[in-house]
């Protein structure tokens, strides 16, 4: 099957069903996972052509690694959204990097505990919905007969 059989732009199925709630669920949490990311990234790449970084090349780096880490849970979010098969994995992946990334954050204390929270249920919350029967029939991915 080639994706045009299988999705829409509109996030109805070809036999003319909405695309599940789930489903838009978790494109929307895992396009907002990837705007912070991507803000996150601006932010520090603004920062260190305004200001004066201790390392230059290290500031650019760590800007540039998350503007491009942004851009996996960001296409994810944008094919689950068009109900793309592929989609599924490189949101399932998006979310076990987070956890280890939650998991850091909680430890680390003061103010960084409630993003490790926050990040942490909304990865939960992803690979949940990600794995639900409804949301792989709609992608095409669950069992065959």
């Amino acid at each position: 099957m080639t994706s045009k059989q299988t999705s829409s732009t509109d996030g109805t199925r070809p036999d003319g069903t909405p695309r599940p709630a789930r489903l838009t669920a978790a494109a929307a949490v895992t396009g907002a996972q990837g705007a912070v990311l991507a803000a996150l990234g601006g932010y520090q790449l603004v920062m260190t052509l305004v200001g004066t970084p201790d390392s230059l090349r290290q500031a650019l780096t760590g800007a540039l690694t998350l503007l491009l880490l942004a851009a996996l849970p960001l296409a994810a979010a944008r094919g689950l959204w068009l109900l793309r098969r592929w989609s599924r994995g490189p949101a399932m992946i998006t979310q076990l990097m987070a956890v280890p990334v939650a998991w850091t954050l909680i430890g680390s204390g003061g103010a960084l505990v409630a993003a490790g929270i926050a990040l942490a249920v909304s990865a939960a919350a992803v690979l949940v919905l990600v794995v639900n029967p409804g949301v792989t029939e709609a992608l095409g991915t669950g069992p065959r007969e």
